[in-house]
């Protein structure tokens, strides 16, 4: 219970340096170690593929995303990241995470949660497939039409636009 309570203490407090950090890459770099603590968490809860979507899906290529585009802002030297000790110790933080992050996953690190111990199978992908696909099968497949429908518009307000330059 008391590795529960760190890794939320460090959400809490990465959430908040994200929000009031002035160095717009430092914000990210925050908010990438904030979604950490979330898999940290997911791990706890046992739901393996909450915090394996959540570390590739936000972490690999929202937050990746976001950098870029902060890259290409051109920033100026007095906004670029300096290599004070806060970052050294952000790190050092960031690395303790992801040993925590292994060791609950390779399940030497076992938690006291008796909920999680009384239900093994409640994060797993077979189980979460077989609600998905039983109990809300028919929103699932609206939502599937909805953005299925969505991304055809997206093509062809993008084909507009090119044949209204050629044409133009």
């Amino acid at each position: 219970m008391s590795i529960f309570y760190f890794v939320a203490f460090l959400s809490i407090f990465f959430a908040l340096m994200t929000i009031f950090t002035k160095n717009p890459v430092h914000s990210v770099l925050y908010l990438v170690i904030t979604f950490f603590t979330f898999t940290v968490h997911y791990i706890l809860l046992n739901a393996q593929f909450l915090a394996v979507v959540n570390f590739i899906v936000y972490m690999g290529a929202i937050m990746v995303l976001f950098l870029f585009v902060l890259m290409l802002l051109n920033l100026n030297k007095e906004t670029e990241p300096m290599k004070s000790h806060l970052v050294k110790f952000m790190g050092v933080i960031a690395g303790m995470c992801l040993l925590v992050t292994f060791l609950g996953a390779f399940r030497i690190l076992e938690t006291n949660n008796e909920f999680v111990k009384s239900q093994e199978e409640i994060g797993l992908v077979k189980n979460l497939g077989k609600v998905l696909f039983r109990d809300f099968l028919l929103p699932f497949e609206l939502s599937s039409i909805l953005l299925l429908t969505a991304m055809v518009g997206a093509v062809l307000l993008a084909k507009k636009e090119t044949r209204a330059k050629q044409h133009g």
